[in-house]
C-alpha cells in the first residue's frame, strides 16, 4: 500500500509526529488501538473521520519504518 498520501508530517501538529491525513490522530495512536485489541472497524466507529484504508496505511507506514531499522550483524 502506498501510504505517502495518507500519512502526513507537519511541524507543530502533535509534535511533528506522523498523522493520518493531517488530522490530529497519529500513526502511534492507531497502532496503540490495534495493539490493545481493537479491530479496524471498531476504530472507525470510535473515530468516524478515519477509514479502514487510513488504518492499513498506518500499518504499512510502521512496516516500512521497521524495515529500515538497522540490524545487528550476525555472529
Amino acid at each position: 500500500m502506498d501510504y505517502h498520501k495518507i500519512i502526513t508530517l507537519e511541524s507543530g501538529k502533535r509534535g511533528g509526529r506522523p498523522c493520518v491525513r493531517g488530522l490530529r490522530i497519529t500513526v502511534y495512536d492507531v497502532l496503540e488501538y490495534l495493539a490493545a485489541g481493537m479491530t479496524p472497524a471498531e476504530i472507525v466507529v470510535d473515530f468516524p473521520e478515519l477509514t479502514e484504508t487510513d488504518i492499513y496505511a498506518c500499518l504499512s507506514f510502521a512496516a516500512d519504518k521497521e524495515q529500515r531499522i538497522e540490524r545487528l550483524p550476525m555472529p
